[in-house]
């Protein structure tokens, strides 16, 4: 039997993108120039029109200095974890 991991919580992460960046009074330009990122990459990614590479969501941890667990955390929100029991 094959089990699948729950959907990953892709509103949850977007949101916690912006609350990071919010509590930071940055805006798109800053986080931008802070990551190296483009600034319609950020828009996009916060209006869930896209989702962004790993190495996308790695510069942004880094531009927020937060460690990659914090910003990717919410992937897993209200998400059941796989079970930890040997078959």
């Amino acid at each position: 039997m094959t089990i699948f991991p729950p959907d990953p919580n892709l509103d949850a992460l977007r949101l916690q993108l912006a609350r990071l960046r919010g509590a930071r009074g940055w805006s798109y330009d800053e986080l931008a120039r802070r990551s190296g990122l483009g600034r319609r990459t950020l828009i996009e990614i916060e209006q869930g029109r896209t989702i962004g590479s790993l190495k996308t969501w790695h510069a942004l941890a880094h531009a927020l200095a937060v460690p990659v667990e914090q910003l990717l955390g919410p992937l897993c929100e209200g998400r059941t974890p796989p079970s930890q029991s040997s078959p």
